[in-house]
Order: structure tokens, then C-alpha cells, then sequence
């Protein structure tokens, strides 16, 4: 919810604090992003991807799920899960 260029999620592993970059995306339509953000971590991990390595392609899917989401109605509008599939961009 802040206003910069640039998205930092922090990864703590009881030691240390790794700061994981990525660009901030301006957009309204981001209904969804919490819940399928630890749904993606969870996945890679149960795909047997260290934490750090599921945080990174979580975060990469994340980001293209919200570049590619969906103008629907009023409001805040949802991602667009299926990105990888297709796109609905023109």
C-alpha cells in the first residue's frame, strides 16, 4: 500500500533479513493479491523449492498476475490468475 517505484517483500529466516525487490505496479486491480501470494509460496514449496528460490517464482507470478489483470466492474478489479495461459491485454 505505499506509494513507491519499487515492491520489497523481506524474508526473515530466524538469522537474517533478505530484502527481495521488485517494481511496484500502479494499479486499481489487486482484489486477491495476499491470498495468492501465500498460495504460490506454498506451492513452489511443496514442489520442493527452498523458501528463498519459492519466494522469488512467487513473487515473479504474483507480479505477472497483476500486469495482466482484469478491468471488471467497479472498484478494486481481480488478478488475472490464468496469465501464463493467456492474456486478455490487447
Amino acid at each position: 500500500h505505499m506509494e513507491d517505484e519499487e515492491s520489497v517483500d523481506v524474508l526473515y529466516d530466524g538469522v537474517s533479513f533478505e530484502y527481495l525487490r521488485g517494481k511496484f505496479i500502479r494499479t486499481k486491480n489487486t482484489h486477491g493479491t495476499g491470498c495468492t501470494f501465500s498460495s504460490a509460496i506454498t506451492a513452489y514449496l511443496a514442489k520442493g523449492y527452498s523458501l528463498k528460490d519459492s519466494l522469488l517464482k512467487a513473487k515473479e507470478y504474483i507480479q505477472g498476475a497483476i500486469e495482466n489483470s482484469l478491468n471488471l466492474g467497479r472498484g478494486h478489479g481481480p488478478l488475472n490468475h490464468m496469465w501464463t495461459f493467456y492474456s486478455f491485454k490487447t
